[in-house]
């Protein structure tokens, strides 16, 4: 099998050359694929990029919402708009997570704690086939943010999670990405594979095809459990950072660990409010209502 050294030299053991039943569905662009240009460019724009985005994010859905109170919501037009942009997330999301999570598993299972949480990245998943889909993934949370633009123009409830993730989520990920953390893999392929599931939910959903038995609970509680995972990979970095060498700066850990915590809290919440709260509990009562009466 042929040998895979990336820009600065370092052979790259990639994950069809781990799991040669792979390699059929890898292009050779993915297998060559050169990430420095790009993460050097990530490095330079930080940080003035992504909070220039982010600015620009917060003024127009605020902004929007405004504009709004006095409009009509967006018609059938904007569902069918919004189907297709959930298709068009989720698909990628599922392609980003055939990418990452075979990489990522073979490493928690052939690796150590540490060598998973702080080993360089440029040196294993962070160049070529798995680098060129983090880099996607990192890249693709500006274009996220459109996801806001539906509830405004829809006039649904802007609740705080909602956007203060979208916020966060691109701010960190940006700096993980421009400082080479070594837990990035971890972040990515949780993220693409909740993803995956959650666009499709909304993609059914909006063409009024979700199965009865597909809970939206369940994808809150994996959302909840990736936010746990984060904590804890971002608490063994630390750990093993005040123990020896690790690839994370001080910053991203202190920002994960503050990212993840406040994450599972607002979730937790958002979970209890929609399927224990009051709201929940009647929702619950009058679906069983129907039930009895039909």
């Amino acid at each position: 099998m042929a040998k895979y050294y990336n820009v600065r030299g370092v052979e790259i053991e990639q994950a069809f050359q781990k799991m040669p039943f792979l390699e059929p569905f890898y292009s050779e662009f993915e297998k060559n694929y050169d990430v420095d240009d790009w993460h050097q460019w990530s490095k330079t724009t930080w940080p003035h990029v992504p909070l220039a985005l982010c600015a620009i994010y917060l003024i127009a859905i605020f902004g929007g919402k405004y504009y709004m109170q006095d409009k009509k919501p967006a018609g059938d037009t904007n569902r069918s708009i919004l189907a297709v942009w959930n298709f068009i997330l989720s698909t990628f999301s599922f392609m980003g997570m055939a990418r990452t999570v075979p990489h990522l598993l073979h490493n928690v299972f052939n690796k150590s704690i540490e060598e998973n949480v702080c080993g360089q990245a440029h040196a294993d998943w962070g160049s070529m086939a798995t680098g060129f889909w983090v880099q996607l993934f990192i890249y693709s949370k500006p274009f996220e943010l459109i996801d806001t633009y539906f509830i405004v123009a829809r006039k649904r409830p802007l609740i705080f999670l909602h956007w203060y993730h979208h916020v966060t989520v691109l701010l960190f990920c940006w700096h993980s990405y421009a400082f080479e953390s070594a837990t990035g893999l971890f972040f990515v392929g949780m993220n693409y594979s909740v993803h995956a599931i959650m666009y499709g939910y909304y993609f059914l959903m909006a063409i009024k095809m979700k199965p009865k038995w597909m809970n939206p609970l369940f994808i809150t509680v994996a959302q909840i459990m990736q936010m746990v995972v984060g904590v804890a990979v971002c608490l063994a970095s630390y750990y093993y950072k005040n123990a020896g060498n690790c690839s994370v700066t001080n910053d991203n850990l202190i920002a994960g660990t503050v990212m993840y915590g406040s994450y599972f809290a607002l979730f937790a919440k958002f979970a209890v409010d929609r399927y224990l709260g009051k709201a929940g509990m009647s929702t619950g009562m009058e679906k069983n209502k129907k039930k009895k009466v039909q």
